[in-house]
């Protein structure tokens, strides 16, 4: 009996190398938004693997590998970077950052909003659910 290959990526983690290569002044910040992401998504797959940023997936996502949240530097921001349509639908509460469709940027010089930043992260999840959701439905 055959058996039917695996089209799954590897999961590497190499997080802390990410940060071990940002500037000290900077990796304190880097922290804390991993540290928000962490708590707003339990269970979550950290992973280095997709986009070579730290990621967060979980195994039943639609796209992306599962994949909802990532951070990244990019001075003078440190950014999150969630699904579309997150950043629209949190226009308001974002007017005060840098923003693009799927990256909200927090400047280095500033407290990480980490309410905020959980905020963001649940509702990445909740957009990548919907989407399975109607996939499944049209299938």
């Amino acid at each position: 009996m055959r058996r039917k290959a695996s089209t799954k990526r590897a999961v590497e983690n190499k997080v802390g190398e990410y940060l071990a290569k940002a500037p000290k002044a900077v990796q304190p910040k880097l922290r804390e938004i991993r540290a928000a992401i962490i708590d707003a998504a339990p269970g979550a797959t950290e992973r280095t693997d997709y986009f070579a940023w730290p990621g967060y997936s979980y195994d039943d996502g639609y796209d992306y590998d599962g994949m909802f949240a990532w951070f990244s530097l990019k001075e003078p921001h440190v950014r999150l970077h969630v699904r579309p349509p997150v950043i629209q639908n949190h226009k308001k509460e974002l007017a005060a950052f840098f923003t693009t469709k799927a990256v909200v940027g927090f400047t280095s010089d500033k407290a990480i909003p980490k309410t905020l930043v959980k905020k963001l992260v649940k509702a990445s999840i909740k957009v990548m659910k919907e989407m399975k959701a109607k996939k499944g439905k049209a299938q």
